[in-house]
């Protein structure tokens, strides 16, 4: 079968409209967005303890929670963001996700082992420098040496579900951190918000990528397509953001995404190229290629270093983002691939997307760069 002949419509909207409530995966996600649709149906059972906590139903539970502190849903009151059955619930699914993510990541020093816990930072930082052997180049490789236009543009969709929120999960750390970490966090945020400039802020930027692809730029318009392998990405920054006590890991994983996104970006670069994406899809890249190197820097040095100033007893915490992050990218790798390198290749997505030609071939011409 080809990935275009069961394409079904998406449900297009404006850029900045209020995302819809989307399609239930089962029971825990059917109570969460039952309680929003009608105010009055009463609560149920949370089930969550025996959920499985990358499982399609327990991420987009988690995501629907998450989402009343971003946009909300068109037609719920923005008061429920504040209801205490929906917070007992949230907090149910919260602990089995962040009890899963804890067994599964390597094992974080006990708390007062301070001098061995920020040597194991520092090794776990100095790791993502290195790029990792045998996996031949990841996602970006395949797209550059086999992949496929369809391919490209799952990916970008897949990618939305944070895109369009870029560093919007960060940026509830900021009260949570004092002095030189909020400094640091706070100017890298303005980058990401633009610089001052609307025009430019990363959100709008990747839905600018998404139109050169021919793909909905509205808000939350993959969500229902999105596979929890990719929910789970953007609901872990979320609940380390809602938390103060997660302080040290949203750190930890925003430290790890920006070390990590120079490289990644200019793979991206090339891959758009091959493709023959427009100007609008490579800015977004490129915009991030110079500017996160520069993040890198300060996210470790300053506001890391800043934190761990103030708070040494937290390293053990950022080194906890920083592998959680790692864990949940892995596993959206290995879906994607595991999906596309199938015989015959198959959707990554939960429903293939509508068919769309591959741009025309254009002259060569100069990457666009940042401002």
């Amino acid at each position: 079968m080809t990935v275009e002949q069961d394409a079904s419509p998406g449900r297009a909207r404006g850029r900045d409209a209020a995302p819809v409530l989307p399609e239930p995966r089962g029971p825990l996600s059917r109570a969460v967005i039952d309680m929003l649709a009608d105010p009055a149906q009463p609560p149920p059972p949370s089930g969550a303890a025996s959920a499985d906590p990358y499982g399609e139903d327990l991420q987009l539970a988690l995501h629907v929670c998450y989402e009343l502190h971003y946009r909300g849903f068109a037609g719920v009151d923005p008061e429920r963001e504040w209801d205490p059955e929906l917070l007992r619930l949230r907090g149910a699914l919260e602990t089995v996700f962040l009890d899963a993510l804890r067994t599964d990541t390597a094992p974080v020093p006990a708390a007062g082992d301070g001098g061995d816990a920020h040597a194991e930072l520092r090794d776990v930082l100095d790791g993502l420098l290195t790029e990792p052997a045998g996996d031949g180049g990841g996602v970006a490789g395949h797209l550059r040496e086999t992949g496929q236009w369809w391919q490209l543009r799952e990916h970008a969709a897949h990618r939305s579900v944070y895109h369009l929120k870029e560093a919007d999960p960060h940026a509830f750390v900021i009260p949570r951190l004092r002095g030189r970490a909020k400094t640091a966090l706070v100017a890298v945020e303005h980058d990401e918000f633009g610089g001052g400039r609307p025009d430019r802020i990363h959100s709008g930027l990747y839905a600018d990528l998404l139109e050169d692809l021919a793909l909905d730029p509205a808000y939350g318009a993959y969500v229902d397509a999105a596979p929890a392998a990719m929910l789970a990405t953007v609901n872990m920054m979320s609940c380390f953001g809602l938390h103060r006590s997660l302080r040290g890991a949203l750190v930890g994983h925003f430290a790890a995404a920006e070390i990590t996104t120079a490289p990644a970006a200019r793979r991206m670069v090339r891959v758009l190229e091959r493709f023959g994406a427009g100007p609008r899809a490579l800015l977004f890249y490129t915009e991030h290629i110079e500017a996160d190197a520069v993040h890198e820097q300060v996210l470790r040095h300053d506001v890391i270093g800043g934190l761990l100033a103030d708070e040494p007893e937290l390293a053990g915490d950022v080194t906890f983002g920083v592998r959680a992050t790692g864990l949940l990218e892995d596993r959206l790798a290995a879906h994607l691939l595991g999906a596309w390198r199938a015989d015959p290749p198959r959707t990554s997505l939960r429903r293939p997307l509508p068919p769309a030609p591959p741009p025309a071939p254009r002259p060569a011409a100069a990457v666009p760069g940042r401002r």
